[in-house]
């Protein structure tokens, strides 16, 4: 974290001075230098996660965290590329860990130094089974949309496909985390007896929908621009955006489809090759505490994976929490990994060209 320059000068200063005056302490002497921990991340509302995550670690720790920020999939191509990078931890989409992990990239993970994993969720538990990364909040996808300027009130995925919203639609991009479940939705709307996904019959829904999206998106914080400048009427989106984009604009709306949803659990892994396991460790069982969780369900919109945290109602609002959570659907990480190199070329052919 940054540190001005002023404050640390005065500081040595001043101890010096009592030093010299026989003032100093054997304990202020012997502090230890703080130890540096680089943690992968997305971008997404840095200054709440400095306030609510880092800089409390920071303090409890003695610890100078340093980020890097970027999407899911190009921090992961980025450590792929350099598994002997100084990133201590990443945190990844639920696919994207998968892709790591089948990589070999990261730390199995002992669960007798993240004590908080035993408080986990049922299903978040599941995904580390077999050693992977701990999930620290779950999220899905809905549909926000300008109420004044969509032309009819949208309920159902279904009706993205809708002659109305002609050039008024932005989707994720298949690379980003909810790129793929676009699939599912689009594969649902073809054939809405799926038990899984088609590839063939998903393109024919993407095709059907291509008139209708004006852009695709890598980052979700950029529809709140396009929904201020009128750019679009509709988007497909993760609910840990939703603040943002409907913040700062009281005609634009959230739904969840009464249909069902899509969830992805963000993960948190060990760089095999870090130097500071042991702080890494604290870090993973810091973000899984009650302590702090309780506190991004508020600031970061993040559905807590600690069984422990209960939300009000207001706080549970636009999260996968409660009824939304028991609407969600598996999105399979190993079909999409398997399948990603094809799928983004067909998708790129019918959206990007």
């Amino acid at each position: 974290m940054k540190k001005k320059l002023g404050l640390v000068s005065l500081t040595l200063v001043t101890a010096s001075v009592l030093a010299a005056c026989g003032g100093g302490s054997d304990k202020t002497a012997s502090k230890e230098k703080p130890k540096t921990l680089v943690i992968s991340t997305f971008g997404l509302e840095e200054d709440k996660m400095q306030e609510d995550v880092f800089k409390p670690f920071e303090k409890k720790y003695n610890v100078n965290i340093v980020l890097e920020t970027g999407t899911s999939s190009e921090r992961l191509t980025k450590l792929k590329s350099n598994p002997n990078s100084t990133v201590d931890v990443i945190e990844l989409s639920q696919s994207n860990a998968a892709d790591g992990v089948s990589a070999g990239l990261f730390e199995k993970v002992d669960t007798s130094k993240v004590p908080n994993m035993e408080n986990l969720i049922d299903s978040a538990k599941e995904l580390s089974a077999d050693g992977s990364g701990p999930a620290y909040t779950l999220n899905s996808i809905g549909i926000v949309y300008n109420k004044k300027t969509a032309g009819k009130e949208i309920k159902e995925w279904d009706d993205l496909w809708d002659s109305s919203l002609k050039g008024k639609v932005s989707i994720p991009d298949i690379t980003t985390t909810f790129g793929p479940a676009m699939l599912y939705v689009a594969n649902n709307h073809k054939n809405t007896e799926a038990k899984t996904i088609n590839g063939k019959t998903a393109f024919e829904g993407i095709t059907g929908l291509a008139p209708n999206v004006v852009k695709t998106y890598s980052k979700s914080s950029d529809l709140a621009n396009m929904f201020q400048s009128g750019e679009i009427a509709a988007a497909v989106v993760g609910d840990f955006a939703v603040p943002i984009i409907t913040g700062s604009n009281p005609d634009v709306a959230y739904i969840v489809p009464a249909s069902g949803t899509y969830a992805n659990f963000n993960t948190i892994n060990i760089n095999k090759n870090s130097k500071n396991k042991d702080l890494a460790y604290k870090y993973i069982n810091w973000r899984l505490s009650q302590e702090v969780q309780e506190k991004t369900a508020v600031s970061l919109n993040e559905a807590p994976t600690n069984k422990k945290v209960v939300l009000n109602e207001e706080t549970a609002k636009n999260k996968t929490y409660g009824d939304v959570a028991k609407r969600t659907n598996k999105v399979d990480s190993n079909l999409v990994n398997k399948n990603l190199a094809s799928w983004i070329n067909q998708w790129n052919r019918i959206l990007n060209n």
